[in-house]
């Protein structure tokens, strides 16, 4: 049985005897940023855009980067290969460090760096062949404040709670809704609706996080000549939509059929959302030299 291996500062251990301060301000306050992906035949995708993204989210919330760039493949590459053989999801968290009990952040010291490697987990078969459904809900987060915007941080209790939400209402997702009532993005992932062969995605703007695998996907829709606007997307756009799908890094393109108990289109994955994640699957094969 796959169970993974955690990194802590550059010292690696099981899964079972990862440890960190409860003094830990990512701990204690979820003043941490961080980012995820996955390997495919065991080499990591996007994992460069990865952590630039993870470096641009502590510069954004003032968390000093502990080491460079380059440090942390380093020591993504040892975990990995001290987890051995298979496919795993990879967790990258940076918090403030340690420090007395007060909100003041200037008070941490020495940043903590943890990298989490985990078997990895994908979604049922099914969800791809037959879509899934989606839950439109309205949401304050964190990072839907100015100060804070683009930050991948780990704060993530209003996302954990509108899932919830989504799921009590038979989704699999939550879409959030901005202060003008259009869609921002999903609670892990970005949103894209197709109609008459064209696509839209929310325009980047505060609230949205600008996901790599949405940027991927940009680019392969540009390599098969597919249409694509980012503006702005509001509800009615997406339940009249010929085709809906999300991306994140683990979902990949995940097609999307339902939205607040309304059939998207026929009600089924769209020929759209199929030729856009096959263009995604070969740009991975063509980025880590792996067939997919």
């Amino acid at each position: 049985m796959l169970r993974g291996k955690v990194s802590i500062d550059g010292r690696i251990v099981d899964s079972a005897d990862a440890q960190v301060s409860v003094f830990d301000r990512g701990f204690l306050y979820g003043d941490s940023v961080f980012e995820v992906f996955r390997t495919y035949g065991g080499v990591p995708f996007a994992e460069r855009e990865h952590l630039e993204r993870l470096a641009r989210s502590a510069e954004r919330l003032m968390i000093p980067m502990p080491v460079s760039i380059e440090a942390l493949s380093s020591e993504i590459r040892a975990a990995l290969q001290a987890a051995g053989s298979g496919d795993w999801y990879v967790r990258v968290v940076i918090t403030r460090g340690t420090g007395p009990l007060t909100y003041d952040p200037s008070t941490a010291v020495k940043p903590l760096r943890v990298i989490i490697v985990a078997p990895l987990s994908l979604p049922p078969a099914q969800h791809y062949e037959r879509g899934i459904a989606v839950a439109l809900l309205r949401a304050s987060r964190p990072t839907d404040d100015e100060r804070a915007s683009g930050a991948k941080a780990s704060n993530y209790l209003a996302n954990l709670l509108a899932v919830h939400e989504a799921k009590q209402r038979g989704a699999q997702e939550a879409l959030m809704l901005g202060r003008r009532g259009q869609i921002l993005e999903g609670a892990s992932s970005n949103l894209f609706v197709v109609k008459e062969g064209r696509v839209r995605t929310p325009e980047p703007e505060p609230g949205i996080l600008v996901g790599i695998t949405r940027a991927t996907v940009l680019a392969a829709a540009a390599s098969e000549g597919i249409e694509v606007q980012e503006t702005e997307v509001r509800p009615e756009e997406l339940y009249e939509a010929d085709e809906a799908f999300i991306t994140s890094s683990i979902r990949e393109v995940m097609p999307v059929v339902s939205a607040d108990g309304r059939t998207i289109g026929s009600g089924a994955p769209g020929p759209v959302t199929k030729r856009l994640h096959m263009a995604y699957l070969r740009a991975v094969g063509a980025a880590t030299g792996v067939g997919v």
